[in-house]
């Protein structure tokens, strides 16, 4: 039954890495129709409203300061990378743009060590030049294609700064998962992002036409899901256990880029994947067994 209990966050981990990979291929198409940044915001904004009646549904109260600051930090970060990530998917392979983000378990290794103190291990830096190795077979490889212009290379940096902000994200859910619940989390979520991204709409903003919006719907409804899923796994279980799951986003990614937008996955793609899964792998194992 103890098994059984400890499985839970395992299960659910998976479940929110495959709606938020759904998320991704819809957001992509609503991207690309109605722009990122309309996309972005109308995500932002509806996730935000499809929560908020849950949480308070089940006694929701306003959270207590350090709850909110923590709320306010991921928004921000949250906001940042959702623009990053989305112009980044309109740029390049659903999958090619997941396997780059894995480096952020790897870059969060040593965001743990000045955050939170921990010491960095020679087996996370073993695990650094493995991911940095694959991170460089994959970017090479779509440099290296002929159809490679302005676009790739400003999503590749796009994708890059996303999954630095990504690590940023990984400190912050497990804090923010111990002093919130899921829906509470899901909702300052993506309230705080939309507001913040809000701020450059008078400028920005397009409304999207009605077959962008039943995507963006589609995605807020997956978004909130996975936000709640993720914050429910990571109260129950160590970060070193979930973080890997992540790397199943990657076969989510090639399935639903493929059914999607007919995308195709090179060698340099499965190559580099591997690299970066298998240094995370060794950096989660050997972290596990001290």
């Amino acid at each position: 039954m103890t098994r059984n209990l400890a499985l839970l966050p395992v299960l659910a981990t998976f479940a929110a890495v495959g709606s938020l990979a759904l998320m991704d291929a819809l957001m992509k198409g609503a991207a690309l129709a109605a722009g990122v940044y309309s996309a972005t915001l109308m995500r932002a904004a509806l996730s935000a409203a499809m929560a908020a009646p849950i949480w308070l549904g089940t006694g929701g109260r306003w959270p207590g300061k350090r709850a909110l600051r923590l709320h306010l930090l991921r928004g921000g970060v949250s906001a940042c990378m959702a623009l990053t990530f989305f112009y980044a998917i309109t740029a390049l392979p659903i999958a090619e743009a997941i396997a780059i983000s894995f480096v952020a378990p790897l870059i969060a290794l040593y965001l743990a060590a000045l955050v939170l103190k921990e010491t960095v291990r020679r087996e996370a830096v073993y695990a650094s030049i493995l991911g940095f190795a694959g991170t460089i077979v994959i970017v090479s490889g779509r440099l290296g294609q002929g159809d490679a212009g302005d676009d790739t290379v400003l999503g590749i940096a796009a994708i890059l700064v996303s999954a630095i902000l990504y690590a940023v994200n990984f400190i912050i859910i497990r804090l923010q998962s111990q002093a919130a619940g899921p829906a509470e989390v899901a909702t300052f979520h993506g309230g705080v992002s939309a507001i913040l991204i809000a701020l450059a709409a008078p400028w920005l903003f397009v409304m999207p036409g009605w077959p962008a919006m039943a995507d963006i719907a589609g995605a807020a409804v997956l978004t909130v899901a996975g936000a709640m899923l993720l914050a429910w796994a990571y109260a129950r279980a160590e970060a070193q256990v979930l973080v890997p799951i992540e790397y199943s986003g990657f076969l989510w990614a090639v399935l639903f880029g493929w059914l999607f937008f007919a995308e195709q996955v090179t060698v340099t793609t499965l190559l580099g994947t591997g690299l970066i899964v298998v240094g995370s792998f060794i950096a989660a194992r050997r972290k596990r067994a001290v």
